[in-house]
């Protein structure tokens, strides 16, 4: 999906719709091996296969934050512009809720939903956007998260 740029009165038009589903994405050992050596966290859970298989969740599962690293991937091609944009910057979150462990081999997916638009004025347009990452034959997804995005206009 190319992303579509759109004035700011199409954006606002767009709050409260469903902006698009991504495709599944396999969240494998090597990404949740390399996001341990990034953050230093090799907590047995994430990276010890044989102890993580004796585990609670009989397998390695994804570090949760790595699981929230993915949204900007997944907002590519689905979150519109706004006319001008120069550049988007990650502004936080409104809410983050880690609900279940995405376990290594799973297919995870990304269901997006605007939220909001806010004109803050020099050329900045304030974004929100619902992430629910859904987990393949799970019905509880991974997370919920309302994430923030800060336009720069020229």
């Amino acid at each position: 999906m190319s992303t579509q740029v759109m004035t700011l009165e199409e954006m606002q038009a767009k709050i409260g719709t469903e902006l698009g589903t991504t495709d599944w994405f396999t969240m494998d050992q090597e990404r949740i091996n390399q996001f341990a050596d990034c953050t230093n966290d090799h907590q047995w859970i994430h990276v010890d296969i044989e102890a993580a298989a004796k585990g609670p969740f009989g397998a390695p599962i994804a570090h949760g934050y790595l699981t929230v690293s993915l949204i900007s991937h997944f907002a590519e091609g689905h979150m519109p512009l706004p006319e001008g944009a120069v550049m988007a910057v990650n502004y936080g979150m409104n809410k983050l809720r880690l609900l279940n462990p995405v376990t290594v081999g799973s297919q995870i997916r990304d269901r997006i939903e605007l939220l909001s638009i806010e004109d803050k004025g020099n050329g900045r347009i304030l974004a929100c956007a619902a992430h629910t990452i859904e987990i393949k034959g799970q019905e509880k997804p991974a997370l919920y998260a309302e994430a923030l995005v800060m336009f720069f206009t020229a």
